[in-house]
């Protein structure tokens, strides 16, 4: 069994001297694991979130198998060594992906999702935004996704303001107003691309997608939310960016 391509790290971990078992990401395989041999040559390319291409083998599909040649295409953590909330962004969404999605599955929505959150975190007003969306998108890849389409009571498609924690529908405004204190806010920009994101609607966005991520995915494995993804919301509030 083989296959080669681009990926993303998740993470790795010693295994023997000399040796780290590394977890990778790519649109085609999804999250898998393999052997890589002679890991103090690789120095940082094994850090989450850099770009790798690789060669995965294995003498059948159920093994382990080991990454031969692993080799850099770019990477993401060194730059952002300065920013806290950027590396508890990325710290994240490894943890999210791990947490949400099964082994050797191919998730292409996702991994392109990733990618986008990957390459803006140098850019500290626009990534906070992309990172929502692509939470919201992990819920839909692991098989819980809100429909945001129309409101659940009128069947409205314009101003959906709120989301039921029951059912994950969106609600219009004017229509959920007298239980709009029992509903989940639902910003603009989570709907619409175009829309501008206004204060406030990050912090209402990271509220939403937990919400569900935490129900739905999280505490029906046994498991706690990441502690990235807490850290990442208190940095993002001190520096005002909610």
């Amino acid at each position: 069994m083989e296959w080669t391509g681009s990926a993303i790290v998740l993470g790795a971990k010693p295994f023997g001297e000399g040796k780290a078992i590394v977890e990778l990401f790519s649109a085609e395989h999804g999250r898998t694991a393999g052997v890589v041999h002679g890991v103090r040559r690789l120095g940082g390319v094994l850090q989450a979130g850099n770009r790798v291409h690789v060669t995965w083998k294995a003498r059948l599909a159920e093994q382990l198998g080991f990454f031969a040649p692993l080799e850099m295409e770019s990477g993401v953590a060194a730059f952002l060594l300065d920013d806290k909330a950027a590396l508890d962004g990325l710290t994240s969404t490894v943890a999210l992906i791990r947490l949400a999605l099964p082994e050797r599955q191919a998730y292409p929505a996702v991994y392109g999702s990733l990618s986008v959150v990957l390459d803006s975190l140098a850019e500290p007003h626009l990534w906070p935004a992309l990172y929502s969306r692509f939470e919201l998108g992990l819920l839909t890849a692991a098989g819980y996704g809100l429909d945001l389409s129309r409101c659940a009571l009128t069947g409205v498609a314009h101003d959906l303001a709120f989301v039921s924690p029951k059912s994950g529908r969106a609600a219009n405004r004017d229509a959920a107003a007298a239980f709009a204190d029992k509903l989940l806010a639902l910003p603009p920009f989570l709907i619409d691309p175009e829309a501008p994101v206004a204060s406030g609607d990050i912090a209402d966005a990271f509220a939403l997608t937990g919400f569900f991520l935490e129900r739905r995915i999280a505490d029906p494995k046994g498991e706690g939310m990441p502690d990235a993804r807490r850290r990442l919301i208190e940095h993002l509030g001190m520096n005002g960016r909610l």
